[in-house]
């Protein structure tokens, strides 16, 4: 995770106007070099292809405050070479590190979808490290802006009553996997949005992170902020052979957690 002092560093590339490049130099964005240099240092980082790692996002969003975002690799984790953490990164966010996702063994394939918010034009970029030390990274330029500023979708007193339920399900992917969807009732307020009666910035409050275990054995571990929408939602893969216990865990920055469990019973081909 980023310090402190690096979080202010960064939020003040992403404040000047001047840093970002267009959408033909992704290496041309002044964000991503600082960011690059923080996080890698000078390690190589090749270009993904789709077997390695693949990114899906609109190139223009129809709400910038709820973008959805896949990450898919087609890497099995049993294989020589795998996935185990992919960064998450919006160069024009105020917070350009959306999510920082770790995958267990029992994960299957690293396999993600979500929404997120993106404050200004941009590149999204997805960086995957592999078990041998790796890195590979996909880019789309996305057209979305006010994502982060714009006011909550829905009514704060509401918000609160309903803060921490989740909803968990499980679905058959075929084979051993299945697709599992964690859905979180949580405000994930940015403290961008001024509050028009008030006209006061409301304390920054999101989920920052999420854990997922199948059979007590990690799945998915996700370190995320503000960047993520709005109610956060994550599809996954995992390997759900047999019968066994999916269980969530979510913890936000006022340190509450929730939790939510689901039973996963064994197909009829004994799967």
């Amino acid at each position: 995770m980023l310090g402190p002092l690096l979080w202010i560093l960064v939020c003040c590339f992403a404040a000047s106007g001047s840093a970002f490049a267009g959408e033909d130099d992704a290496e041309a964005n002044a964000v991503w070099r600082q960011l690059r240099a923080a996080l890698f240092g000078a390690r190589p980082i090749a270009v993904a292809d789709e077997d390695t790692l693949a990114l899906e996002a609109p190139a223009r969003a129809a709400d910038a405050a709820i973008v959805p975002i896949a990450v898919r690799s087609r890497l099995d984790p049993s294989a020589a070479h795998h996935v185990k953490t992919v960064w998450l990164v919006i160069d024009g966010n105020p917070s350009p590190v959306a999510a920082t996702l770790h995958f267990g063994l029992e994960s299957g394939r690293a396999d993600v979808e979500t929404r997120v918010r993106i404050e200004q034009y941009g590149f999204v970029r997805a960086i995957a490290e592999l078990d041998d030390g790796s890195l590979y990274m996909a880019t789309r330029f996305v057209k979305a802006s006010g994502g982060c500023s714009a006011p909550a979708g829905k009514d704060p007193a509401a918000a609160a009553a309903n803060l921490g339920r989740m909803r968990l399900k499980v679905d058959d992917a075929g084979g051993e996997w299945r697709r599992a969807q964690l859905m979180i009732s949580h405000p994930n307020t940015s403290g961008l949005a001024m509050d028009q009666i008030t006209r006061l910035y409301p304390k920054p409050h999101f989920v920052r992170q999420v854990t997922v275990q199948y059979r007590g054995r990690p799945v998915l571990v996700a370190e995320v902020g503000f960047s993520i929408s709005e109610n956060p939602s994550f599809r996954f893969m995992f390997r759900g052979e047999g019968g066994g216990e999916l269980a969530a865990e979510v913890v936000d920055t006022d340190d509450r957690s929730f939790e939510s469990r689901v039973p996963v019973t064994a197909r009829a081909d004994g799967i």
